[in-house]
């Protein structure tokens, strides 16, 4: 079992129970899956680039991405329907607590002048939203060998009612938000 999973079932799962005053221990938030997006820039003019991309999500995230496609067809951005414009992996069990474990761990603290991440990125129901500018934080990508940089999304999908649970279960996950006045 992972690690951070047995350190959710085994102690944060009674955290907040008491920190959120919940009495059932099946309505404590959890994480439901990960979401990773990549909009692929350039992708209509050029095939390779929506390769390189899927390469590169392939070994971020240890499985295969879906290609998504334009729903309507824009005709300022040169775009029509059915054109393939971004790639996207949702991951669920083992591969996504290996995943926050290893982003949490490795790939934040890794960020140039990292400081914590934003508290406001709450979607309303306790889901989480965090963008990359490159790819290339990521440890299994060589930056040597990127030849485009790709931005991502991460968003993490959890059972929280509200954005209070869902910071509460980040919080407890080990996510380092940032320190200030209301924190």
């Amino acid at each position: 079992m992972n690690l951070l999973k047995q350190r959710y079932t085994e102690e944060i799962v009674g955290i907040l129970e008491k920190k959120l005053d919940i009495v059932n221990p099946m309505a404590v938030p959890s994480i439901i899956k990960i979401i990773i997006n990549m909009g692929v820039k350039n992708a209509v003019l050029d095939k390779k680039n929506i390769e390189s991309a899927k390469t590169a999500l392939i070994q971020i995230s240890g499985q295969k991405p879906k290609i998504t496609k334009a729903k309507k067809s824009i005709a300022g951005f040169k775009l029509r329907e059915g054109d393939q414009i971004g790639l996207m992996v949702t991951m669920r069990g083992k591969r996504m607590y290996n995943f926050l474990e290893k982003l949490i761990n490795v790939v934040l603290p890794r960020l140039r002048d990292f400081r914590g991440i934003r508290r406001e990125s709450f979607d309303g129901n306790g889901n989480y939203a965090l963008g990359f500018s490159e790819h290339s934080v990521f440890p299994e990508i060589d930056p040597g060998r990127v030849d485009k940089i790709h931005g991502l999304e991460v968003i993490i999908v959890t059972t929280a009612k509200n954005n209070k649970e869902g910071l509460a279960l980040l919080e407890e996950l080990g996510m380092p938000f940032v320190k200030g006045i209301n924190g």
